[in-house]
């Protein structure tokens, strides 16, 4: 079958799924018309930007108004388990919007585009990537993912590890205590929250390896600090952090 054949084939079965099954884009409301636009048009996709600004060397945290990389006050102070955090941007305005569908409005299709936006906003980025061996999906708690019908983080690095060739190590960290959502805690509230709550089992599968966290969205990071301290004390080589977006 030629190029334009395929080309038009595809548009028909658009067409014919759109005449049975009606969709809009969940964000703007516009048909859902082109070919591979599923739950959000190419076009909001599209308004999805990469931060580009100086911002925390180690954690990553971003910084407002001022020049240059630097440790912020809290890496001096002590350094994190992880050697390196990055997030794609803030988390607001579509990118929050896409987020929240994809989290609590079982969309998963949604891990495809994101994790294609951060691919292409921190695919570049040597302190992620250099001699990675494997990505590692911030776990849910089994009662959580039950009532979420899945991790949208797992989702998240499947698509990541496609894109990067890397391994996914599912079930080798778990959260072995189902402690209190984050949202809305404080900020030494939510360091207690999580303290303990994760595990690694299947050590042989971390031991003397270079890991990559993936998560959705980090506010204070503590949660990527405990993941990274509980991986770290099963013999990771060296732990770095991922994440869609941070919390300002």
């Amino acid at each position: 079958m030629t190029g334009p054949v395929r080309a038009g084939a595809r548009a028909l079965a658009k067409l014919a799924e759109l005449l049975v099954f009606p969709s809009s884009c969940r964000l703007c409301g516009a048909l859902l018309e082109r070919p591979g636009e599923r739950i959000v048009c190419r076009d909001c996709l599209g308004r999805l930007s990469p931060r580009r600004g100086p911002a925390c060397p180690a954690c990553g945290r971003f910084f407002e108004g001022e020049a240059g990389d630097r440790l912020c006050g809290r890496c001096l102070a002590g350094r994190p388990a992880f050697s390196a955090h990055r997030s794609c941007a803030a988390y607001g305005g579509p990118l929050k919007d896409v987020i929240l569908l994809f989290k609590y409005r079982r969309c998963a299709p949604l891990a495809v585009p994101l994790a294609r936006f951060a691919e292409a906003a921190l695919g570049g980025e040597a302190a992620l990537w250099e001699g990675a061996d494997a990505l590692v999906p911030v776990p849910l708690h089994r009662a959580r993912r039950r009532e979420r019908g899945f991790n949208q983080a797992l989702l998240l690095a499947r698509e990541l590890g496609r894109r990067r060739g890397l391994e996914v190590l599912r079930g080798s960290l778990v959260k072995v205590r189902n402690v209190a959502a984050q949202a809305g805690l404080r900020a030494a509230e939510r360091e207690r929250n999580v303290v303990g709550a994760y595990a690694v089992r299947r050590r042989e599968k971390v031991r003397g390896r270079v890991l990559v966290l993936v998560d959705d969205v980090t506010t204070t990071g503590a949660t990527l600090r405990e993941c990274a301290r509980a991986l770290a004390e099963a013999g990771a080589k060296d732990v770095r952090a991922l994440t869609l977006a941070q919390a300002l």
